[in-house]
């Protein structure tokens, strides 16, 4: 259908205005032509019943970590099932309400290409390519004794990048570049130790500020930005210091930390859900055991930073980072966030703001005329029910680019 009305529907457009009952949603195009009644004769799509916000979206994804991930590491798993599996967690997405994600590490251009091609069902993919880390820092996840001149062989061509290393401004340079050549949308740097880091520590930052600056100089010369994957505030800092405009996780973020970060136009995303599974059981996403250790201050500190990122007025999204093979619950982040805020604001960090964050806000992220029809309705209410974020059978409806590419009613 290229032009029909959407009839029937609760509308909570994403600006955070109060849900509006008696209007219809004009698509046409591929676009929201606008809203009112729609007129008779029309071709009309019956949503009665449903709520309807714009198509979710997730800042923190990782589809080439869709197997599980010590033995997609250790070649254990054919090329072949490592496709399948991401090919199947793109639709599991789709399904979950999320038009739109933000790779951020570990697939190249190939993915984000053959979704859009319409080759394999799933959400718009912006992607960074391969992560930028050190030699031996969070990204690098090789074993101990696997020589660092063996690491790029597990790269898969078009499917599964995982990192580039680099040790020095001009090396970083040369990697970031190589990056963009492969088609990357942005940039991603590990500035600090990770959770499930084989060899650092949480506490260890990582980078110089001139090799992040290297990093943002080449950025900047393409109209676009770097994120950076930061536990700790030292390493956060320095990012900060150099120019990225964007912070993964930011686990330590204290009152001064958020102030300077809303003073430089730097966003944040927390993804709570992913240390939610960790805790539950690592061994599900295919980890060794015990890395539950790191977890809980991890968990902790996001919950306060972000309450104090929300409190300096920094831009704060939304991002699941699920990884592994158990990624269908992506909407638990949405709904761990209502818990914490409220169930609009939720909304809007999975919405508007991480539109604005991913650059796109001109595009989607609201229902507003102009902007593309990407669309999730809901049966039931996700304001007085938030658990249904969480819960994929709940989506009743999901509109990508005027097209329905999921109704079960």
């Amino acid at each position: 259908m290229h032009d029909y009305w959407i009839v029937g529907a609760r509308i909570v457009d994403g600006t955070g205005r109060d849900p509006v009952d008696g209007l219809a949603v004009h698509v046409e195009g591929g676009r929201i032509a606008g809203m009112g009644s729609a007129p008779a004769g029309a071709r009309t799509l019956d949503a009665t019943g449903l709520v309807l916000t714009p198509g979710l979206i997730d800042a923190h994804v990782h589809f080439g970590l869709s197997s599980e991930i010590d033995p997609s590491l250790r070649r254990e798993l054919s090329v072949a099932e490592l496709a399948a599996d991401m090919f199947a967690n793109c639709g599991k997405t789709l399904d979950a309400g999320f038009t739109t994600v933000r790779d951020t590490g570990g697939i190249d251009a190939g993915l984000a290409r053959v979704v859009a091609s319409g080759k394999v069902r799933g959400p718009r993919i912006l992607q960074c390519g391969p992560v930028q880390c050190q030699t031996g820092g969070h990204g690098h996840f090789a074993a101990g004794w696997e020589p660092t001149r063996n690491w790029y062989d597990h790269s898969i061509p078009g499917l599964r990048a995982m990192s580039l290393l680099s040790d020095g401004p001009a090396e970083m340079r040369k990697n970031v570049r190589e990056t963009f050549r492969r088609g990357a949308d942005f940039l991603k740097l590990c500035v600090t130790g990770g959770v499930m880091s084989t060899h650092d520590r949480i506490t260890d930052t990582q980078f110089t500020g001139e090799e992040i600056a290297a990093a943002t100089a080449e950025a900047n010369a393409r109209g676009t930005y770097v994120t950076v994957h930061a536990h700790n505030n030292a390493g956060l800092r320095t990012a900060v210091d150099a120019g990225v405009k964007c912070v993964e996780h930011g686990s330590e973020i204290d009152d001064e930390i958020a102030t300077l970060m809303a003073e430089r136009g730097v966003a944040l995303v927390p993804t709570l859900a992913v240390m939610h599974a960790l805790l539950d059981d690592a061994t599900e996403a295919g980890l060794r055991g015990g890395i539950g250790e790191r977890v809980g201050p991890v968990l902790r500190g996001q919950v306060d930073g972000l309450l104090a990122a929300r409190a300096a007025g920094v831009k704060v999204g939304s991002g699941s980072d699920l990884i592994g093979p158990h990624q269908a619950l992506r909407g638990r982040e949405v709904t761990l966030r209502a818990e914490i805020e409220s169930p609009m604001l939720a909304l809007e960090s999975a919405t508007r703001v991480n539109a604005e964050i991913l650059r796109i806000a001109d595009e989607v992220g609201t229902i507003e005329a102009g902007k593309l029809a990407d669309l999730t309705a809901w049966a039931g209410d996700p304001l007085e029910n938030p658990e249904l974020f969480t819960e994929p059978g709940s989506v009743a409806l999901v509109v990508q680019g005027g097209h329905v590419v999921k109704e079960t009613r």
